[in-house]
């Protein structure tokens, strides 16, 4: 019943712990990554609200406390928080003890364009299909917005995001069924293009991406300003 939260909490725990570390001092940066992650985590919730309600992914009430809002237990509220801050705290861990691990600047214009322009097909020969549109048309844009806004932090995304998806795929899997008897997570195969990485719809990854990238974009944004 508690498995969702116990993977929200541990998760977070440890990075959380962790942000206290009296060199690196993640924790200084609190305001920027509490502001940011607010933000994302109201466009994402919005995104997950509609989609519950019309059937597109849903969730199994055997690994969650029944406690709902707008259709969404309480712990995938807390997944827009706890989550992002576990992984972006892995991408500016890597900025502190790697600060030289960088893609070039031309690479990094490379891989962005490359992804940029094989996910305008995939986008426009799958409008039928919800999680697969819209989740490749956000990623879509935030890749646009690196691309012309962002690309000195895309530069050291792309390596960090290699790391996140180590984490990604054991608490993901899990939440999509790897191990458990049935997924807590369910996906609507109808709405996705039917492609999983073990229990892992394909398009979680850009999903993550979309959410993970945006949040580091706008961290740096507000570092300047707050």
């Amino acid at each position: 019943m508690f498995l969702y939260l116990l993977l929200n909490l541990g998760s977070f725990s440890i990075p959380f712990a962790y942000s206290f570390e009296k060199n690196m001092r993640f924790i200084k940066h609190w305001k920027a990554v509490f502001l940011s992650l607010t933000i994302v985590a109201t466009i994402f919730l919005i995104w997950d609200a509609i989609f519950t309600a019309n059937g597109v992914w849903g969730f199994n009430p055997d690994y969650h406390i029944n406690l709902l809002l707008f259709g969404m237990p309480i712990e995938e509220w807390l997944f827009f928080f706890c989550i992002p801050y576990a992984s972006i705290f892995i991408h500016y861990s890597l900025a502190y003890f790697k600060p030289d691990l960088l893609i070039s600047e031309k690479i990094t214009k490379g891989i962005t364009l490359f992804f940029m322009v094989i996910l305008v097909p995939v986008i426009f020969m799958n409008t039928d299909k919800a999680y697969t549109f819209v989740n490749y048309l956000f990623l879509e844009f935030v890749l646009l917005i690196g691309f012309f806004f962002g690309l000195k932090y895309l530069q050291r995304f792309y390596i960090a995001f290699l790391i996140i998806l180590v984490p990604f795929f054991i608490v993901n899997g899990i939440l999509t069924g790897t191990g458990i008897e049935e997924p807590v997570v369910w996906y609507n195969n109808a709405e996705n293009l039917g492609i999983r990485l073990l229990t892992i719809p394909i398009e979680d990854i850009g999903y993550a991406f979309t959410m993970l990238f945006g949040n580091v974009f706008l961290i740096e944004k507000f570092k300047k300003k707050i």
